[in-house]
C-alpha cells in the first residue's frame, strides 16, 4: 500500500488541506426515485418479505452448509412455475467485485450482435426495474410488464409462501420473476449475476444443460462472515456456480492458492477454464481523452488462450467510458466470455465485441455528471463523479482511476457506508491518494433500511484512525483551530489553516455539503481541476441521483 507522508513532511511539500465534514441528509432525500404507481401492489408485496439487503446477511448464510440458504426452497418455487430457468441459456456470474460491470459488458456485446438478452443484476440505483433488463434495447423491464406478471402469479406465490411457512425472501421472489420473464419473453440468452456467494445463492438453480458459461470475477473479503470467514471459504462458495462440463471464465487476478481452489473445482467437473489474467493476454490503457464532455480511456485488448480452449482476439484502440484498470479487467473478462460463446457456436463478431464494450455504461460506476446535472445540484460548473465503491479494493481502484484520468485534480469526497463494510480500510485507500482536500462523512439509508446504516460519528472515528495510521494530523471540535474555522468559513480562512491537517466540521444538508466542498476546491491555488467524488455505497449515489429528478 502507498503510504502518505507524515504531516510534517506534507507541510514541507506544500500538501493541500484535508477536511472531514460530518452530516446527515434530510429524510426526504434518503430514498431513490419513487416507483411507478402502476407497480404499487408488486412493490408492497416484495417489500413485505425478508430482505437481506436491508437487514444484513446472517453468518454462514452463503456457505454450502447447514447454516446456508435453503436452495431447495428456491427449487420448489421454480418447479411451481414450470422451471422457467430451463427455457433459456444463461451466463452465470459470481465474484466479490466487478459482477455488475462484467454483466453489463457481456450483455452489451450480445445486444450489439443482435441477440435478445435478459440481464439480472442487483442492487438497483433508482428503480427496482433496473434489476431486470429485457430484449435488444437493454431497457429496464416496464412497470406494466412487472405489474401484469405479478397479478398472474400472485396466487401461486401465496400458495408457495404458505407451504414454506413465509420463509421465501425478497431476493428469491424477484429472481423467480426475472426467470419467468426471460422465459416468457423468449430471450436468446440471459446474463445472471449471483446475489451472494454462489453455491447457495437463489440464482444457482441454473443447471449445466441451461448454462452457457460461468464467470468468477474476483475473490475478496466482502461478506466475510456470511461466506465462512476466510478467503478460502469465499472461493469455495463462489465456485459453487461451476457446472459439469460447462466453461468457466476467471477475471482476477487471484491469489495463487485461491485460484487453485477454483481450478480444482472446475477440474472435478470437467469444466474448461479460461482466465482473463493469463500471461498470454495483454490489456493496456494507452491514453485518456474526452468525448462529448466525458472522459474515456483508449485501450488495447489482446486475448490469446491456448490451454483447455483455444481462443484469440485482438481489439485495438477501444474507447471505454468505464474508466480504470479494474474496468479494463472487467472488459477483458467479458471478451473472454464472448469468445467462449463463439467457441460454443454463438455468432459473435470482433466488431460486436468492440461495439458492445464501447457502448457500456452504468449508473454509479465511474459516472461523471453533466454540467446540466451538476446545475440541478446547484453546482453547474463543478465536476462531480459518482462511484459506488464500498470496499478497500474498490476504493483503491477508484483512486487509481482518478489518478489516471485527472492526475493533478484536487479532490473532495462525500462518503456514506453500510455498517458491514471495512470503514478503516476504505479510508486508508482514499487517504493514500494524492491531492485529497475534503471528505464529507454522511449517512444514507441502505436499501431503504436503517439497521445497516453507519452513523457519521462512527465513520468519523474510522477516518481519524486511518489518518493516525498514515501519520496525517487532524483538527477536531475540541481544538481552538476548529472553533476559529466555525467563526469564519470563508475561502481565505480555509486557505490559512495549517496544511496537512484534517479538519472535522459539521453540516446539515446535501446542498450545504456540496456547496462547502466545492468552495474548498475552488481556492485560488492555480489551474488544477477540482473534483467532487461521491462514494462509499451505491445508496449514497442513489440519493444524489434522486435529487436530479426532483
Amino acid at each position: 500500500m502507498l503510504m502518505l507522508p507524515s504531516a510534517k513532511t506534507a507541510l514541507l511539500q506544500g500538501r493541500t488541506i484535508f477536511s472531514v465534514i460530518c452530516t446527515k441528509f434530510p429524510k426526504k432525500t434518503m430514498s431513490s426515485v419513487a416507483e411507478d404507481p402502476e407497480m404499487k401492489h408488486f412493490v408492497d408485496y416484495i417489500d413485505s418479505l425478508k430482505n437481506y439487503e436491508k437487514s444484513g446477511v446472517p453468518r454462514g448464510a452463503g456457505t454450502d452448509s447447514r447454516q446456508g440458504f435453503d436452495l431447495g426452497r428456491m427449487t420448489r418455487l421454480m418447479q411451481r412455475f414450470g422451471n422457467p430457468q430451463s427455457k433459456f441459456k444463461a451466463v452465470h456470474i459470481a465474484g466479490t467485485k466487478g459482477k455488475g460491470s462484467t454483466a453489463a459488458f457481456i450483455s452489451s456485446i450480445l445486444r450489439a450482435e443482435g441477440y435478445s438478452v435478459g440481464c439480472y443484476t442487483s442492487p438497483h440505483i433508482q428503480t427496482i426495474r433496473e434489476r431486470i433488463l429485457l430484449g435488444r434495447s437493454g431497457d429496464p423491464v416496464s412497470a406494466k410488464t412487472l405489474n401484469n406478471l405479478f397479478h398472474r402469479i400472485k396466487k401461486n406465490l401465496d400458495q408457495a409462501m404458505n407451504e414454506e411457512n413465509g420463509h421465501i425472501s425478497h431476493f428469491e421472489v424477484f429472481t423467480a420473476v426475472a426467470f419467468i420473464l426471460f422465459a416468457e419473453e423468449n430471450v436468446d440468452i440471459a446474463v445472471i449475476e449471483a446475489g451472494l456467494g454462489g453455491a447457495r445463492d437463489a440464482t444457482n438453480i441454473l443447471s449445466s444443460s441451461g448454462l452457457a458459461a460461468s464467470v468468477i470475477t474476483t475473490v475478496g473479503e466482502e461478506h466475510l462472515a456470511a461466506l465462512g470467514g476466510s478467503l478460502e471459504t469465499i472461493a469455495v462458495a463462489k465456485s459453487g456456480i461451476i457446472k459439469q462440463g460447462r466453461p468457466l471464465v476467471l477475471g482476477g487476478p487471484f491469489l495463487p492458492h485461491i485460484e487453485c481452489i477454483i481450478r480444482n473445482k472446475a477440474a472435478s467437473l470437467d469444466s474448461p477454464v479460461v482466465s482473463a489474467s493469463d500471461a498470454g493476454n495483454i490489456c493496456t490503457i494507452k491514453s485518456v481523452g474526452m468525448l462529448d464532455g466525458r472522459p474515456y480511456q483508449s485501450c488495447d485488448i489482446t486475448i490469446k488462450v491456448e490451454k483447455d480452449l483455444k481462443l484469440s482476439c485482438e481489439l485495438l484502440d477501444i474507447k471505454l467510458s468505464m474508466l480504470g484498470s479494474h474496468q479494463l479487467q472487467n472488459a477483458a473478462t467479458a471478451t473472454c466470455v464472448a469468445l467462449c460463446l463463439r467457441n460454443l457456436g454463438w455468432k459473435i463478431s470482433d466488431d460486436s465485441i468492440r461495439a458492445g464494450l464501447q457502448h457500456t455504461c452504468l449508473l454509479g460506476r465511474s459516472q461523471f455528471l453533466t454540467s446540466k446535472e451538476a446545475g440541478l445540484l446547484g453546482l453547474a460548473e463543478a465536476t462531480i463523479l459518482l462511484d459506488g465503491a464500498h470496499t478497500k479494493e474498490s476504493a483503491k481502484a477508484l483512486m487509481n482511476m482518478i489518478r489516471m484520468a485527472y492526475p493533478a485534480a484536487r479532490l473532495g469526497f462525500i462518503v456514506a457506508m453500510a455498517s458491514d463494510k471495512d470503514h478503516v480500510g476504505f479510508a486508508r485507500e482514499i487517504l493514500s491518494g494524492k491531492h485529497v482536500e475534503t471528505v464529507v462523512l454522511t449517512e444514507a439509508a441502505i436499501a431503504g433500511g436503517v439497521t445497516r446504516t453507519t452513523s457519521a460519528a462512527l465513520l468519523k472515528d474510522s477516518w481519524i484512525q486511518a489518518s493516525e495510521e498514515l501519520g496525517i494530523g487532524i483538527v477536531h471540535d475540541g481544538m481552538v483551530e476548529y472553533k476559529e474555522l466555525l467563526k469564519d468559513q470563508t475561502v481565505s480562512s480555509v486557505r490559512n489553516m495549517h496544511e496537512g491537517r484534517i479538519i472535522l466540521a459539521t453540516e446539515t444538508s446535501l446542498n450545504s455539503c456540496l456547496r462547502n466542498t466545492d468552495r474548498i476546491l475552488r481556492r485560488n491555488t492555480g489551474d488544477e481541476r477540482g473534483i467532487i467524488v461521491i462514494t462509499g455505497s451505491l445508496h449514497i449515489v442513489s440519493v444524489v441521483l434522486a435529487n436530479l429528478v426532483g
